[in-house]
């Protein structure tokens, strides 16, 4: 019995002495390095409130010549919209009416067909003119060409016979023809249309009939009204006034005849005086 006792104490020892061997065998740690501290958290600016937003501008009017430019083949067209002013105009009724426009825009292949000196013959009004005749103030949509009245009326004006007609013979949306007394053109296709501008594609320049047309003869005068005479037995009528030299004619006669009558009256008073002394 005092063996194990002893045994168990030995082999307590063993594991005790071997324990601290181990301990004293692990090198020293080294002392933990100071702790800084961490900067205080910056403090979150003051919320400032944002500006309120404002509502986009409303856009301009279509800028028509980029919509020809974009579409191409009008650059003869364009040239004329902007040596005539004739864009400026549209611009300004695109901006400050709600009727819309309707233009109707001529091919370069429209403007090579015409005859030689067709435009070189117009002035700076009469070019004017012939741009304004291709706009109508108001928009008109494809398929309401069958029920538009005619003649039309443009920005050139006056729509009468021998001015400026414009006339639409609409059979269809594939088919609407246009009657100017001088040219017959076709829409052959639309070029832009957003609900306030219409552009078309006609194959043909539109010549009206006051620039390019025969004007007719000018009615005969009416018959002058005889005036009234002034006096009975007056006349104004020149061809019974006495010319100067049958007025002196006249004044010869008349001195004549007072002659000849004075002549007779010496004759009778000397007759009458020799019959008295013969007595």
């Amino acid at each position: 019995m005092k063996q194990q006792h002893f045994f168990s104490f030995s082999l307590l020892s063993f594991f005790f002495f071997l324990h601290s061997t181990t301990t004293l065998a692990q090198p020293v740690a080294a002392p933990a390095s100071p702790i800084v501290p961490s900067p205080p958290a910056p403090v979150p600016p003051a919320l400032v409130p944002a500006p309120p937003a404002f509502a986009p501008a409303p856009a301009g009017p279509t800028n028509v010549t980029k919509v020809l430019e974009k579409a191409r083949g009008f650059s003869l067209f364009i040239r004329l919209l902007k040596s005539t002013s004739a864009i400026d105009q549209i611009t300004h009724q695109l901006n400050d009416t709600n009727n819309g426009m309707t233009i109707f825009a001529p091919s370069d292949n429209a403007f090579t067909s015409l005859s030689s000196g067709t435009l070189n013959g117009l002035n700076d009004q009469q070019k004017a003119a012939l741009i304004q005749f291709h706009v109508i103030p108001s928009y008109i949509p494809i398929t309401q060409f069958q029920t538009v009245s005619n003649p039309l009326r443009t920005n050139a004006g006056d729509n009468s016979r021998y001015k400026y007609p414009l006339n639409v013979i609409s059979y269809s949306t594939s088919s609407v023809n246009i009657s100017t007394g001088i040219t017959n053109s076709s829409v052959t296709g639309t070029v832009y249309t957003d609900g306030q501008l219409a552009i078309y594609q006609v194959d043909k320049v539109l010549l009206p009939y006051d620039l390019f047309g025969v004007k007719p003869p000018a009615p005969a005068p009416a018959p002058s009204k005889p005036n009234k005479k002034s006096k009975a037995g007056d006349s104004d009528d020149d061809s019974t006034s006495t010319p100067d030299d049958a007025k002196v004619d006249t004044s010869a006669a008349v001195s004549t005849v007072s002659a000849v009558a004075m002549q007779n009256v010496v004759v009778f008073i000397v007759a009458t005086a020799s019959v008295m002394f013969c007595l």
